[in-house]
């Protein structure tokens, strides 16, 4: 149970991280084979803002947040490396961390989709834990008789309410903040449900722009149902 609670550490810090820049990204790639196996990064990109990052992380705190070290994220990227090793289906786990530019990967193979649903689950039910809530959890499902793949997400107003709770200045550094996925296939894609994607030219990838305000206030949602060619 330790281990699994100082999984969250990464999240965390990252967290404190966007609290010194408003410009950060975080990008979401999975590439999926027909069988349901597939290959998963996640990248925090803070770049844009890496003068500014520098400055503050001479600083031991900022407006009443802890500045993580270097060595605060080289080990909570590390927990999270050695948690995604416990489960099943996980593989060739691989992190980066990348501090003259700020960006910062964590990427896996997984067996079938269930294994990666399995990740996010288990972190999200940890991150619910810590603040007391019980936030739907987001995940993903893979119908190989049917070629179907769906990103499932269910928003709840307790988001709102957490966001509105932050100081003024707190909440402005999700003004430029934007979360991007890209979902690559072996087949075409036939069909998709979010009205905001957009299916690449050779119909094998979707990809996906929000910024994070709409995220947070619930206007747009990264749900989305994938139909693939047979």
């Amino acid at each position: 149970m330790h281990m699994i609670r100082k999984t969250t550490l990464y999240i965390i810090l990252f967290f404190s991280m966007t609290l010194f820049t408003s410009c950060f990204e975080v990008l979401e790639e999975i590439n999926l084979n027909s069988d349901g196996s597939g290959t998963m990064l996640v990248t925090f990109n803070l770049s844009r803002s890496k003068s500014k990052i520098a400055s503050v992380m001479l600083l031991d705190s900022v407006n009443g947040y802890k500045v993580p070290s270097k060595d605060d994220i080289n080990l909570a990227l590390k927990d999270a490396e050695n948690h995604l090793k416990t489960i099943n289906g996980i593989s060739n786990i691989k992190k980066t961390a990348d501090f003259e530019n700020y960006i910062f990967t964590l990427s896996c193979n997984f067996d079938k989709v269930a294994n990666l649903d399995a990740v996010f689950q288990d972190l999200i039910r940890q991150q619910n834990k810590k603040e007391k809530t019980n936030f739907n959890t987001t995940n993903f499902a893979y119908n190989s008789a049917t070629n179907n793949f769906e990103r499932y997400f269910s928003y709840d107003t307790k988001i709102k309410k957490i966001f509105f709770k932050l100081k003024g200045e707190d909440r402005k550094v999700f003004n430029d903040a934007t979360y991007t996925s890209i979902y690559r296939f072996k087949n075409a894609v036939k069909s998709i449900s979010n009205t905001h994607a957009k299916v690449a030219p050779n119909k094998k990838a979707v990809f996906l722009k929000i910024d994070a305000m709409s995220l947070i206030l619930g206007e747009k949602s990264v749900a989305n149902t994938i139909q693939l060619s047979k």
